[in-house]
């Protein structure tokens, strides 16, 4: 399973650029005509901007994250309880 901390801004960046270009693709109603931008043609300064973005993502889900499981540690996660039935 991963968790946030394996997770690079970088990768998190050109997947929210691959499915944005995607679904916009969908929306638009285009059909195989126009392919959609890849991230090596992305100017580097949307680039960069749109990594800075996915690391304040990330540092944001990993810090309200942690209270949620620390405050009850007694309790298993979903899926990881025994049953003894």
């Amino acid at each position: 399973m991963w968790s946030i901390q394996d997770v690079s801004a970088e990768e998190l960046a050109k997947l929210f650029h691959h499915y944005r270009g995607a679904l916009a693709h969908d929306c638009d109603g285009h059909n195989g005509e126009q392919e959609t931008s890849s991230w090596d043609r992305t100017p580097p300064s949307e680039r960069k901007l749109m990594v800075a973005a996915a690391r304040l993502a990330l540092l944001e889900l990993a810090a309200t994250a942690a209270p949620a499981d620390a405050g009850r540690p007694y309790f298993a996660k979903p899926g990881e309880a025994d049953w003894g039935c």
